[in-house]
């Protein structure tokens, strides 16, 4: 595990996955309706191991445990651990793990001509970050997931 100092308080914690071990648990083969009640034991037609599922390239994949609301726009919040891949090339509108001047922070890129970019929050609490030519911005990696609880 490695922590990472953010902006002041808050810190980014790096975590690598374990991917030795498979944990097969079992996969309701009928889709679930978000309405009336349906019999799903009756339907488990496979299992699925979360570490195949959610993890597509173990030697460059990391979790990290989210500080701050700035992205509570996308559903990512406060504690949430998200899951980024380092070596997945960054698509438009993708969520990503930047380093702005050796500080992480999670954000989606806008990048409007050749000498104007900008990091964008996705809550309207928060500003968008310009970052110039004497800002050293480095795409850490691509988040793919993001584990949060619902209770």
């Amino acid at each position: 595990m490695k922590i990472i100092k953010l902006h002041k308080s808050q810190s980014l914690e790096i975590l690598v996955p374990d991917t030795s071990t498979e944990i097969e648990l079992p996969l309701i083969g009928a889709s679930l309706e978000a309405g009336f009640p349906s019999p799903a034991d009756d339907y488990v037609e496979e299992t699925l191991d979360l570490n195949k599922y959610l993890i597509k390239n173990p030697a460059s994949t990391f979790f990290a445990r989210v500080t701050g609301n700035s992205m509570i726009g996308s559903n990512i919040q406060e504690g949430d651990i998200l899951i980024i891949d380092k070596s997945l090339t960054p698509r438009e509108d993708s969520i990503l793990v930047c380093a702005l001047d050796g500080e992480f922070t999670v954000k989606r890129v806008k990048q409007i001509d050749e000498n104007t970019v900008y990091l964008m929050p996705d809550n309207p609490d928060f500003k968008p970050i310009k970052v110039s030519r004497d800002n050293d911005l480095v795409i850490w990696g691509v988040v793919t997931y993001s584990i949060h609880r619902h209770m």
